[in-house]
């Protein structure tokens, strides 16, 4: 039978708290598929009658564990959440959607003072990180599972084998060598691959050995297995602690991802893990792979033309890249380190050989929503922006959101918003295509075009995923505590933690340097009186500056 379904793979970036967003954006889409649905369901007037179906969700960090969390929802009832009205609301968690409670509610409006607690860095323990990361363990645990008692089917919106995956940056490394002819024994060069993945698949053929892990939310099988794989792809280097995920090697093995490392040895593999994003922060190329496979589309030129294609990416990135600026040379050591690390980043990073099409406008293989809006600066004047600057979780490399619970619905509702506008005006097709392109061409037959059309540059164009709520051009936002639609704190707000920072400060320097009892004592004197008021001042001074230069920050 012709598969007459339009394909939508989603591929969601790296975020940190800005996770958000994302959520947003994610809880936004599936609430317009599920609203079209109906409609089509009741045979309701001009209802485009085509059908778009999620294959595959895959992410990095942040991104990751939305994925995650994203194939636990589906199994119940995802409910809206009421916009928020006042303060009391705005601070009122919302465990009936999973979206919300995981991202916006956490486990306290202040989450801060749960990152800097020293109970992990008890007398004598190791130190894991520089922030408390057992928060996470426990949003986990709260967030990576289903009412089995209340089960619902997927939507017809998502694939019944919806495949689920997240990066991960695998410390030890796949090892593979190359052979030299020398006059040596030394004639083998040895290296490492880290870019690593966890891959899951709903409803799976088990007798299918491809790497992909079965992922069962009512019996519990792999349920574990994705929780940890959830916490390992947003292990954020140094601040959050490494972790570990045990997989079956023959899932390894299988995975042709991995097919040129290799075989790891079994039956077991376990892995140390950071961060998904350090190496592979939008794995959208990933999202291809899978959607080539799925709908034997593999052409660029084909799945890039309008007139053809029967599937796309759509990505959504908090944190967008952007033109960088000029490189200023500076020999000086700590700018020489800073230089290193984002150099090893950005090569890590690189896809080589989808560079040129990576963000192209023209094609419609791939969209990209990021975040957008006008916002009021401290000064009281407003500004358009985007990127990290239009997202209260931007600041301080994405953990600002931690510091407030209003960033972070600040954040959610704009991912909604961002999410309606971009399925509005930008996620279309142009009209030359529904006379040429069976999908769109059988979908909007008989039905007043009229009410969906989209005017750009005097041409007509229509919307893959059709909205039906009356068009708001404004950001529907509350009044925060700051008095604007725009969340602010004050500098009194920040400096309540500095007793926590020096604190914790302290408790990582006695713990890290291994010294005898009276050795010991001189170092506590010394980390209260210099070491840690040095720097608790300037982790406090980073973070003020961060805060302001974001305008979040109120003298």
């Amino acid at each position: 039978m012709e598969d007459k379904n339009f394909h939508l793979g989603l591929c969601l970036a790296g975020a940190v708290s800005a996770g958000a967003y994302t959520a947003g954006v994610v809880d936004y889409l599936f609430e317009a598929l599920d609203k079209w649905q109906k409609r089509k369901n009741e045979n309701l007037p001009d209802t485009p009658s085509h059908n778009v179906v999620i294959d595959v969700i895959g992410g990095a960090s942040a991104g990751g564990m939305t994925a995650i969390i994203t194939a636990a929802a589906l199994h119940n009832e995802i409910k809206p959440v009421k916009f928020p009205g006042n303060d009391e609301e705005i601070f009122a968690e919302q465990p009936q959607n999973k979206f919300y409670h995981s991202w916006v509610d956490l486990l306290d409006k202040d989450m801060f003072s749960l990152m800097l607690d020293t109970s992990d860095v008890s007398k004598d323990s190791e130190v894991y990180s520089l922030i408390n990361a057992e928060f996470i363990d426990k949003v986990a645990d709260k967030v990576v599972g289903v009412d089995v008692s209340n089960l619902k089917s997927l939507p017809s919106y998502v694939s019944n084998e919806l495949k689920i995956f997240t990066t991960l940056t695998n410390l030890e490394g796949f090892p593979y060598e190359i052979s030299y002819q020398g006059n040596t024994t030394l004639n083998k060069y040895y290296m490492a691959i880290h870019n690593d993945y966890a891959c899951f698949q709903l409803n799976k053929n088990e007798a299918e050995k491809d790497g992909w892990m079965p992922l069962d939310f009512k019996t519990g099988k792999n349920v574990n297995t994705a929780k940890d794989a959830a916490m390992a792809t947003g292990a954020f280097p140094v601040g959050l602690k490494s972790r570990k995920l045990s997989r079956s090697a023959d899932d390894v093995n299988a995975l042709k991802w991995l097919a040129d490392v290799d075989p790891v040895k079994g039956p077991e593999y376990i892995t140390q893990n950071i961060d998904g994003g350090t190496i592979n922060n939008e794995p959208f190329e990933k999202v291809r792979d899978v959607l080539k496979e799925t709908t034997s589309q593999d052409d660029p030129k084909v799945y890039n033309d309008p007139d053809l294609f029967n599937n796309t990416i759509l990505f959504v990135d908090p944190f967008p890249s952007e033109k960088p600026g000029k490189f200023k040379i500076d020999l000086s050591l700590f700018k020489t380190i800073g230089y290193t690390l984002n150099a090893l980043i950005g090569q890590g990073r690189t896809k080589t050989g989808i560079i040129s099409t990576a963000l192209n406008t023209n094609l419609v293989g791939q969209f990209m929503i990021a975040p957008s809006r006008r916002r009021p600066t401290i000064s009281g004047e407003e500004e358009a922006v985007q990127g990290e600057k239009a997202i209260a979780c931007g600041a301080f490399d994405g953990f600002s959101g931690f510091i407030n619970k209003e960033f972070r619905v600040h954040d959610y509702f704009l991912g909604r918003f961002n999410c309606e506008i971009m399925l509005r005006n930008y996620f279309i097709i142009p009209e030359s295509s529904l006379s040429k392109n069976d999908i769109f061409r059988d979908g909007y037959q008989g039905i007043d075009r009229s009410k969906f059309c989209v005017i750009q540059d005097e041409k007509k164009y229509y919307p893959i995923i059709p909205i039906f709520e009356e068009r708001r051009d404004e950001f529907p936002i509350p009044e925060f505590s700051s008095g604007s639609n725009w969340p602010v704190i004050r500098n009194k707000e920040i400096e309540e933690f500095d007793p926590q920072l020096r604190k914790r400060a302290q408790a990582i320097l006695l713990n890290i340097v291994k010294l005898n009892p009276r050795s010991k004592f001189w170092l506590r004197i010394g980390t209260r009186v210099i070491l840690n008021r040095m720097l608790s001042n300037t982790a406090m001074n980073t973070i003020k500056k961060a805060l302001k230069d974001h305008e979040l920050l109120k003298s």
